[in-house]
Formats: structure tokens, sequence, C-alpha cells
């Protein structure tokens, strides 16, 4: 029988690799769009992480709300520190007051009476000096605005509940193992369905290869193609450092690859 392994690498792509760590292409795609998959799970699929991925979507959805409230909560109080710490610092005013009071009675004259006046009235005598100071200090505001800290811990549960959503494709990947152990008859039915699944798309694609790459040795080589294949013809040694990949699949060149009468380079399962 055809043997669809290894993959090609533009089929890579298409799979989900269960014990890889990273967030992988399809299930990043399927969350970016996964509002548009609420269907349910395609028949075929290599991991069936639609219905999952759209289920993420809209817990992440859901943290959309919370994150806007905190956003604003948290600029309203920045914003009112910002305020409270501009009156503070640009309003304070500074008063003093001083005064200065003198009462004298003086009674001229040498007779009895101006004499009686005079020992009466001085008590009537006064001095004062005053001098006041006082500001609006006590009336100012004292803002004490958030620390990192704070602001860090009000933060942390969101971001949390967000890594938990994102988390969840990890187990979300153990579904196809537990599916195949309960009913392994469906199992081999989809092996089945993704196997000729991918012969079909194989053959197309090498296909349409095939008339991409005579259309392009129809075409006339470039002058700095020419050029280096006319120096790698006199100086063989050149070719040691020119980095071909293979025609269809990309991959970079080794000893195992084959060359066509054409020129072209392929690999082993291009070939």
């Amino acid at each position: 029988k055809r043997t669809v392994l290894p993959l090609l690498r533009d089929e890579t792509t298409a799979f989900v690799f269960p014990c890889r760590l990273t967030l992988q292409r399809p299930e990043l795609k399927h969350m970016v769009r996964g509002w548009g998959w609420l269907g349910g799970v395609r028949a075929g699929g290599a991991a069936g992480c639609d219905r999952p991925c759209s289920l993420q979507v809209r817990e992440l959805l859901k943290c959309i709300p919370f994150l806007l409230f905190l956003l604003l909560v948290c600029g309203l109080d920045h914003f009112i520190f910002s305020v409270l710490s501009i009156i503070q610092n640009h309003s304070f005013v500074q008063y003093s007051y001083q005064t200065s009071h003198h009462l004298s009675v003086n009674v001229m004259g040498t007779s009895l009476m101006a004499q009686l006046l005079r020992g009466t009235i001085v008590a009537l005598n006064t001095s004062v000096d005053t001098q006041v100071e006082t500001s609006n200090l006590a009336c100012l505001p004292k803002p004490h605005g958030m620390t990192r800290e704070q602001y860090l811990s009000t933060c942390l549960p969101l971001v949390t509940l967000a890594l938990l959503c994102l988390a969840q494709v990890y187990p979300f990947r153990l579904r196809r193992a537990i599916a195949a152990f309960y009913f392994p008859k469906r199992e081999k039915t989809r092996v089945l369905f993704l196997y000729n699944k991918l012969l079909r798309q194989r053959k197309n694609f090498f296909h349409l290869q095939r008339r991409r790459i005579a259309r392009r040795a129809r075409q006339p080589p470039g002058l700095g193609t020419s050029l280096l294949e006319w120096c790698s013809q006199y100086w063989p040694w050149l070719r040691r450092c020119q980095r071909r990949s293979c025609t269809l699949c990309g991959t970079p060149g080794t000893a195992w690859h084959q060359v066509c009468d054409c020129g072209a380079l392929y690999c082993d399962r291009c070939w």
C-alpha cells in the first residue's frame, strides 16, 4: 500500500501533534476564527479542535468585559490621583498677617486737674503688636497612588483566567485518544478516511506542482542564473557555495537529493 508518512512539509502545518508544547497553526487559526466554527467538528479532521477552540474564543470573549472594566477602574483611579496631586502641589496658600496698635493719651498742663487726669488716663495707653501666619495645608487632599504590587495583584486574577482559557488546548488534545479507546471501529474509519483524503490531496498537489515546474522550465533563465551556471561550469567548487533546496517541498539540499536533467533539485520523496 502507498504510505503517507513521513508527511510533506506543507502537510504538517494542517495537523495537530499532541506531544508538542507550543500552540500549533490549526489551533491558532481556529482560535482566531473560532466564532465561525460553532457548528461542530468536521468529519475526518486530524484532531477535531473546532469546538474546543470555539469554546476558548467564547471564554476569552467573556474576559473582555472584565478587562475593560479593570482598565476603566485603573484609568479612573490614576486620573483622580493625578488631579488630586495637582491640587496638592499647586493650591497651597500661606497667609501672613501683621498688625500694630499703639494708643497714647497725653494730658498737657500743670494744674491739679491735669495731674489727676494724667494719672487716671495713663492706664489707657496700650501698645499691641499682632503677627499671625496660617495656610490651607489642613484642607488640601493627600492622595496615595497605587503601588506596582497593588496593580499586579489586581490584574493577576484576570491574566490567570486568560491563561487558563489558552491552556485548555492541551487537555482537549486527549479527546482523540479517549474516543479511540472506547470506539476503536470509529477510529479505524476515521483513520481510513484521513488516509484516502491525504492520498487524493497529494496526487492533486504533485499534479499541480508538475505543471508549475514545467511552466517555469519553459521560461528563459534570468541573467543572474545564467551567469551563475556559466561560472559553475568553469569552477565546479562554486556549486558548494550555492544554497539549493527541493523544488517541490523546499527542504534544504543534502547529498541524498536527486538532480534532474533540467538542473532542478529534488528530495528522495519528491523525486
